[in-house]
């Protein structure tokens, strides 16, 4: 049934001129009264307090992340191979490092086992560890193959799974608890760029993505994922460093003419992370300065 809704009163005070132009003062008094400045909620970006689990955080994106949310006063858990350097980004941005292997079949319960012990409720989990090989379409093997679908797609389905009850804990009522994986531009155009399973375990990711929020939504928990563009890492600057010149090319093609950095993704994540995105579940926010529609 259609409901009728009553026109406010100040509608009235808006009349037009005998030259059928609105009076200035007249419409700047009825804006005023109709959009009034409003301060944004209180706490509406606020996570202090919360717990997170980062995967793969201590390394290019994933350190970008697990830097903002420490910043923001997530108390950050950073499940990433054992080693000094991880341990030591840990501390330095008073995470806790859960050294864990997640592209081994026993690595997403082993991990759900360690987190288990330092909390009960998660309030994100942040799905950003992953693999990248590139090469020819005739040179790549099984056991390549395998390794990427593992960790880029396989291991956070189940790391999902085994954090199920930790998850669902922390969920509140207008504040969800929230899924966050990091996808990527690769899963959203036609260029391989020679990099066939990781691209192919991305758009599985994306799906994913789709398909647990259809089914976790209702239960608390919000399921999103974000696809970045070019950021630096590892990976970027090694590509950079055996191609001369290809930083330019690359930036050249990207609308906003630079690669992403820690605030791009990072406030991304804030974003799905907090109340101000406690209504989005199901989505792929591409992070990657319209790279893609260009």
């Amino acid at each position: 049934m259609e409901q009728a809704f009553a026109e406010p009163a100040y509608l009235a005070d808006v009349q037009p001129d005998e030259g059928n132009f609105v009076d200035l003062e007249n419409c700047q008094s009825f804006l005023t009264r109709a959009n009034p400045v409003v301060a944004p909620p209180t706490g509406l970006f606020d996570l202090r307090g919360k717990t997170a689990v980062v995967t793969g955080g201590a390394k290019g994106v994933g350190a970008m992340i697990s830097r903002t949310l420490a910043a923001a006063g997530v108390r950050v858990l950073i499940v990433a191979r054992d080693g000094e350097a991880n341990r030591a980004f840990a501390a330095e941005h008073g995470g806790i490092l859960v050294p864990c292997d997640l592209s081994t079949s026993a690595g997403p319960a082993d991990a759900a086992a360690a987190v288990r012990r330092e909390t009960d409720a998660l309030h994100i989990l942040v799905n950003n560890a992953g693999s990248f090989t590139a090469a020819p379409v005739d040179a790549i093997t099984p056991e390549q193959w395998d390794r990427e679908l593992d960790i880029n797609l396989r291991a956070p389905f189940f790391l999902v799974q085994a954090l199920l009850p930790e998850l669902t804990a922390a969920a509140r009522e207008g504040d969800p608890a929230r899924v966050i994986n990091i996808g990527s531009i690769a899963a959203l155009w036609a260029r391989s760029s020679s990099a066939y399973a990781y691209s192919a375990a991305k758009g599985g990711l994306h799906q994913l993505t789709r398909a647990l929020a259809s089914d976790l939504t209702r239960k608390g928990i919000n399921v999103n994922a974000v696809a970045p563009g070019f950021f630096p890492s590892d990976m970027t600057d090694g590509f950079f460093t055996a191609v001369p010149g290809l930083k330019d090319q690359m930036i050249e093609g990207i609308p906003a003419e630079r690669l992403g950095n820690e605030g791009d993704i990072g406030g991304a994540v804030v974003f799905l992370a907090s109340r101000a995105g406690a209504y989005v579940s199901g989505s792929i926010l591409p992070v990657e300065g319209a790279l893609w529609s260009a």
